[in-house]
């Protein structure tokens, strides 16, 4: 693929996952509210909810680095959910 069409995918990619990503980030929003009441509540934090939220930080990550041209690895749904940045050296 050219890099002209590759720049052209990245537009149409872009849009894509940012509305995905845009719209996960409301959800992160509400789940951070819940740990919080869940930790002050219970005096512990809940554990899925966080690595859900490290899952949306990572997939911003791949999302933030494609965009800027740093990667060619396309974010999600382009290709699978990473759940972790330890693929990145990170």
């Amino acid at each position: 693929m050219s890099e002209r069409t590759e720049a052209l995918m990245r537009i149409v990619v872009g849009i894509v996952s940012g509305i995905i990503i845009g719209v996960w980030k409301i959800f992160i929003k509400i789940l951070v509210i819940v740990n919080v009441l869940i930790a002050l509540f219970t005096g512990k934090r809940n554990k899925d909810v966080a690595e859900l939220c490290e899952i949306w930080n990572t997939q911003f990550y791949i999302f933030l680095r494609y965009m800027t041209f740093v990667s060619n690895k396309r974010p999600f749904p382009f290709s699978s959910l990473e759940k972790n940045l330890s693929k990145f050296g990170k």
